[in-house]
């Protein structure tokens, strides 16, 4: 007769074995943001479903596989929009986007204000005209 302590370690690796299944799915998105991911890639990586992917990575933090890959992208983004030596179009492409229309849209949506915007106030604020952080 199995112990129902046999049964509760067996649902705990389980776990733990899908945490480290969706930190390497996060690594691998913190590594690759700029190539062309999909969750079903991403899920076939680490050896699951992408329903289960899907499900599994928005229990554990809070927002779907695509929003961090976006969230990761448009990060990315914004560090090279503080620069000035790439258009904006070249740092959509530059970091994975493949649609500069879905692009600025994510970007607005995540950062408050349209890439052009964004890099016009940091090309203010590196000039030293106000001092304050763009956003």
């Amino acid at each position: 007769m199995c112990r129902p302590e046999w049964g509760r370690a067996r649902t705990e690796a389980r776990r733990l074995d899908d945490l480290a299944r969706l930190r390497r799915v996060r690594d691998r998105i913190d590594r690759e943001y700029a190539r062309p991911l999909n969750v079903e890639a991403l899920a076939r990586g680490v050896h699951m479903s992408a329903g289960q992917l899907g499900r599994r990575f928005r229990q554990a933090y809070g927002g779907s596989v695509y929003a961090y890959l976006m969230a990761r992208r448009i990060e990315r983004a914004a560090a090279l929009l503080w620069r000035d030596d790439l258009s904006v179009t070249e740092v959509c492409f530059a970091v994975g986007c493949s649609s500069p229309g879905t692009f600025s849209t994510c970007f607005t949506e995540l950062v408050g204000m349209p890439p052009s915007a964004y890099r016009r106030r940091a090309a203010t604020v590196g000039a030293g005209r106000d001092g304050h952080w763009p956003g």
